[in-house]
């Protein structure tokens, strides 16, 4: 017969791993694994290396867990680790970062591509689609909610090219889903 581990509230899970309780661990994981290796797989193209990335997030997680203050959400405070994990993979990447001048940024500023009708799958394929850095930028502004300044602190780089680099990412999205539009799908995901 098995023994039946009970669910333990969030608050209780990280008592238990900031007294290093193995299986307060294993639920922690478990039960934020999917949601997280998603936050890799869109900064990270490579399965594996997003898989890598978050188990080093993890046990950063487990290592630092005595910093969560119990102030706001322990989701947040994780899911912050696992970004800059994944942060530190793009950097090494030694990813160029296009510069755009500033007419084409202000051109591109209202197009919002949850406007579309778009399945969330091939929407991630989209993203994926895209440069490393117009991905970064796009992934921490518009899904993460930085500002440009944030941004650009954390990637080493300008406000304005954190800002022309989200510019051409959304006007790579909105070709894309354009020619899906018109039915030309060889040339949306290349």
């Amino acid at each position: 017969m098995s023994k039946v581990v009970p669910l333990l509230t969030e608050h209780d899970l990280v008592k238990g791993c900031q007294q290093g309780d193995r299986n307060c661990q294993k639920q922690v994981f478990e039960k934020w694994h999917r949601k997280m290796l998603a936050v890799c797989q869109r900064y990270i193209n490579n399965n594996f290396e997003a898989e890598d990335i978050l188990m080093q997030a993890m046990m950063k997680v487990f290592t630092e867990i005595n910093k969560f203050s119990g102030l706001g959400s322990f989701e947040g405070w994780m899911r912050r680790i696992v970004v800059n994990e994944a942060l530190m993979a793009v950097r090494k990447q030694k990813i160029v970062f296009e510069s755009v001048n500033q007419e084409d940024v202000e051109n591109s500023e209202g197009f919002d591509p949850g406007s579309l009708q778009v399945d969330a799958e091939y929407l991630f394929e989209l993203l994926q689609s895209l440069p490393t850095g117009f991905r970064t930028v796009f992934n921490l502004y518009a899904i993460e909610g930085y500002d440009h300044k944030e941004i650009a602190s954390m990637l080493g780089i300008s406000e304005g090219t954190s800002k022309s680099q989200l510019s051409r990412a959304r006007q790579m999205l909105a070709d894309k889903l354009t020619k899906m539009n018109t039915g030309d799908t060889k040339t949306v995901i290349q």
